[in-house]
C-alpha cells in the first residue's frame, strides 16, 4: 500500500490547514473578523491545527495549507497565506483544500493575492 492509499474503509489523508491564533492572528488586534467562525469553517472542510505564533504578525491572519501525501509526492510544499481577513478568502481556501490543495488541485488565482513568503527558520548559535 502506498502512502497515498488509505487502508480499506478509510479515506486518504487530505491536505491539512494550520491556522495561527496567537499574539496577533485571531485576536482583537485584527478587528471585524470572526476568528472562531473562520476556524470552524475551515474545520468543516479539512483537518485544522491551531498554532501558536508563526512569526509573521504583520500578515495576520496567517493560514498555512499543507499538502497531502499525494501532494508531497507530486513535489508540493506548504503554501503560506497572509492577511486572510475576509470570509470570501476563507471560503476560497476551504474549497481549495477540500479539492486536494497543493500539488493536487490548482490554487485559485485569487489566492495569489494572499500568498506570502514564510519566515526563515532561526538557527541557534
Amino acid at each position: 500500500m502506498s502512502a497515498d492509499t488509505a487502508p480499506p474503509g478509510r479515506e486518504p489523508v487530505p491536505c491539512r490547514v494550520v491556522v495561527c491564533r496567537d499574539c496577533c492572528c485571531g485576536s482583537p488586534k485584527i478587528p471585524g473578523v470572526d476568528h472562531a467562525a473562520q476556524t470552524a469553517r475551515l474545520r468543516a472542510q479539512v483537518p485544522v491545527r491551531v498554532s501558536a505564533c508563526l512569526d509573521v504578525c504583520e500578515q495576520a491572519n496567517v493560514i498555512v495549507v499543507q499538502p497531502s501525501a499525494e501532494g508531497r509526492a507530486a513535489g508540493a510544499r506548504p503554501v503560506w497565506l497572509g492577511l486572510v481577513n475576509d470570509p470570501d478568502a476563507t471560503e476560497d481556501i476551504a474549497a481549495w483544500a477540500r479539492a486536494g490543495g497543493p500539488g493536487v488541485a490548482p490554487r485559485p488565482d485569487i489566492l495569489d493575492l494572499y500568498t506570502i513568503t514564510p519566515p526563515r527558520r532561526r538557527t541557534v548559535s
